[in-house]
């Protein structure tokens, strides 16, 4: 049942309007003043307050504004016969959620009290919605390079400050440049991601500026792109290493401006946007080969992050175990499988190429396929079981540079391999080598890989 508090010096207002309420199935408190009802609230916080601005001792302006600095999501509805509209703007601009003017309409009355625990509602839903999106992008982690990352995620979050995030793929930089939003002052407005990567050359411009209606044959009408959409807000380019260097000149003079134009328009548009980017390129290598542009990323690289692989910080992964069985029981309502010490020993001694992204898919698999209740060694798959560090080879105990540059070349290709799960496309362009070349390596060195087959 909800509760209504209704503040007013004259008992026939608060009787009639008592009346009216409990007809609504309200429970109703009464105050005839400021002094009283700030004691009721206190001791039972009610649902929505009706206030009259004439009252003896502390006036209702004044308990307004009391009110708000106690309870900020406590809808109050001013009620008074001899205020006028600069009061009104005044009680509003204070946090009123409305203002109703003796001899007051019963009807109107419950009408707007209504609307207000509707938006009282809403905000509370939102409040609920932010909360959840904040625990779904949680930083899991407490060893020593994870707490740093939080702590300097938290110490940049509340500035304007543009952001560079690196590391390899799947180590979560999508969750460090949501987190920097939601500890932001723009936490409420968009956080808007472009997956650079993803989107295609001729397709690029319109995607990130929009365009205007009879653009090119397709644009049937305006459209408003990623920039536009996240004024106020938080712009994510994501893989800002592999876009085109003509789009790059383009992204480096909004950033430089602040204000694009439309394709097919010329009305120039200004924007208010914190922009955050991320790859998984070295982008100072990118430079030196000339495919990204050096004003752009001194442009982006105000404040650099970077995210460590998974191998690097081996203790949290029982954490991270943890996690992904909570979700996936959660999700497929199963009961909490449980994991055996030895399983757990296997999967924190794997390197993990795939870093965090392949680790929930394995926690995944194992919470669908494991037919008991307990996680065992036998139920761990094959190319995890084992695993340990890499040793690399002795390359000082060969007596020939030409012998100690193969081993150097055969270890450094398995590795590179490994980090990008056997696919010897991505391997090769990460390397700087054709796919070809890098095949026949692979076939002259005998390197072998579980993945290799199946992603190639």
């Amino acid at each position: 049942m909800k509760t209504v508090l209704i503040i007013d010096d004259e008992q026939d207002i608060r009787e009639a309007l008592k009346g009216v309420f409990r007809d609504e199935g309200y429970e109703v408190k009464t105050s005839g003043s400021a002094e009283d009802a700030l004691k009721k609230l206190d001791s039972a916080p009610p649902d929505l307050v009706l206030l009259d601005i004439w009252l003896p001792g502390i006036d209702g302006i004044e308990a307004l504004k009391e009110i708000k600095a106690r309870y900020p999501n406590l809808p109050v509805i001013m009620i008074s016969g001899h205020a006028n509209i600069e009061t009104a703007v005044k009680t509003t601009k204070l946090g009123a959620y409305d203002f109703i003017e003796k001899p007051l309409s019963l009807d109107k009355v419950i009408l707007t009290a209504e609307h207000a625990l509707e938006r009282k509602r809403l905000l509370e839903e939102n409040t609920a919605l932010r909360t959840k999106a904040w625990h779904k992008y949680d930083i899991i982690g407490k060893s020593k390079s994870i707490l740093g990352l939080k702590s300097d995620i938290a110490r940049v979050a509340p500035t304007n400050s543009w952001v560079l995030i690196t590391g390899e793929n799947g180590t979560g930089k999508e969750f460090v440049a949501r987190n920097i939003h939601l500890l932001s002052n723009r936490s409420g407005k968009p956080f808007v991601e472009v997956n650079c990567a993803a989107i295609p050359e001729e397709l690029i411009e319109s995607e990130l500026f929009g365009h205007e209606k009879g653009a090119f044959t397709s644009a049937i009408a305006q459209k408003k792109g990623k920039f536009d959409l996240s004024d106020k807000g938080t712009i994510f380019l994501d893989e800002i290493g592999d876009m085109s260097l003509k789009t790059q000149a383009k992204i480096l003079r909004i950033l430089q401006e602040q204000s694009f134009e439309r394709v097919g328009g010329t009305e120039r548009i200004s924007v208010d946007v914190r922009v955050i980017a991320a790859t998984n390129k070295n982008l100072k290598e990118q430079i030196v080969k000339g495919t990204f542009r050096e004003d752009l990323y001194y442009r982006l690289n105000v404040i650099p992050f970077h995210v460590p692989p998974l191998r690097e910080r081996s203790e949290d992964i029982p954490l991270f175990i943890d996690h992904f069985l909570d979700e996936f029981c959660r999700e497929t309502a199963r009961e909490r499988l449980k994991v055996a010490a030895d399983s757990i020993e296997m999967l924190s001694a794997y390197e993990w190429p795939g870093n965090v992204r392949e680790l929930k898919n394995v926690i995944e698999r194992l919470v669908i396929m494991t037919p008991g209740s307990v996680i065992t060694g036998d139920d761990i798959p094959s190319y995890i079981k084992g695993a340990g560090p890499i040793q690399p080879r002795n390359i000082f105990g060969s007596a020939l540079l030409k012998e100690a540059r193969r081993e150097f070349e055969r270890e450094f290709i398995s590795r590179k391999l490994k980090e990008f799960g056997g696919n010897i496309a991505k391997t090769a362009e990460a390397i700087g080598i054709e796919r070809s070349h890098l095949y026949r390596k692979i076939k002259s060195y005998g390197i072998e890989h579980e993945n290799l087959d199946a992603l190639n």
